[in-house]
């Protein structure tokens, strides 16, 4: 279904003659407008955002209605991905933060990453990019600061500019980890964050059991239980990294 689709849509598309819905699999997008659509048909959500904040579900527990769904929400552990790119950056003075000010759990990451820092004792420079103009500078910066490292934030915006990003860390020889491995799969260095493949599987066992009877409002909402670390050699050589064989060694993989 596609992100952007819009009440009117949805309830049209599940209305249709020619469809005989049982349940439904949709994004935040989606499911926000299925949620002031049907109160009847079983909906399981898919999403790396809050659910609670993103208004899906009123409880993780127990989310009622006809709604449930499974989260690979990454903001809780994006203080041990500074720590990950500590330990392969262990010079960096200086470590750069990219955070998109748009983003709805931008001052939750913010938090927890400001925290992180300080617990480490290790000094970041944080800069904003909600365009894809403000990304160059944002690279600019990150030289300007002495920064030997950079983090970029979660979201859907900096998840959408993954060619930009990686080429621009390429471009300026600045070691940088990501949210998704996805980024790692396209050429960027390290990634750790829950198993988005994983997250879908879930929801899948989740339609099955609805399917069965189950009602979607009894079944808690699932949050992330797999995480993946990802680290590509062939980009740390061309950066001159020597990757610890100790990160190696937890690595969930390792691409050559």
């Amino acid at each position: 279904m596609r992100p952007d689709i819009g009440k009117g849509y949805v309830r049209a598309w599940y209305k249709s003659p020619l469809l005989q819905v049982t349940a439904i699999v949709g994004s935040v997008e989606a499911t926000l407008a299925l949620k002031a659509a049907t109160t009847s048909i079983p909906i399981v959500f898919v999403t790396g955002a809050d659910p609670v904040a993103a208004g899906l579900v009123s409880s993780i527990s127990r989310p009622g209605g006809n709604i449930t769904g499974v989260s690979f929400f990454d903001i809780p552990v994006v203080g041990k991905r500074l720590a990950l790119l500590r330990e392969l950056v262990p010079k960096a003075e200086i470590i750069a933060v990219l955070q998109d000010p748009s983003f709805s759990q931008h001052q939750t990451e913010t938090r927890e990453i400001e925290a992180a820092a300080a617990a480490m004792g290790q000094k970041i420079v944080t800069l904003k990019a909600s365009r894809p103009q403000e990304i160059d500078a944002a690279f600019s910066t990150v030289a300007q600061s002495g920064a030997s490292a950079l983090l970029v934030g979660a979201g859907p915006f900096l998840s959408s500019r993954r060619s930009q990003l990686i080429g621009l860390a390429a471009l300026n020889a600045i070691p940088a980890s990501y949210f998704e491995r996805v980024f790692v799969d396209a050429g960027g260095l390290i990634s750790y964050g829950s198993s988005q493949t994983d997250a879908y599987r879930r929801a899948g066992i989740y339609v099955a059991r609805i399917l069965k009877g189950e009602k979607p409002g009894d079944l808690p909402v699932e949050l992330p239980t797999q995480y993946e670390l990802v680290i590509n050699l062939k980009t740390a050589k061309a950066l001159g990294l020597t990757v610890p064989s100790a990160l190696i060694a937890r690595a969930d993989e390792v691409i050559q």
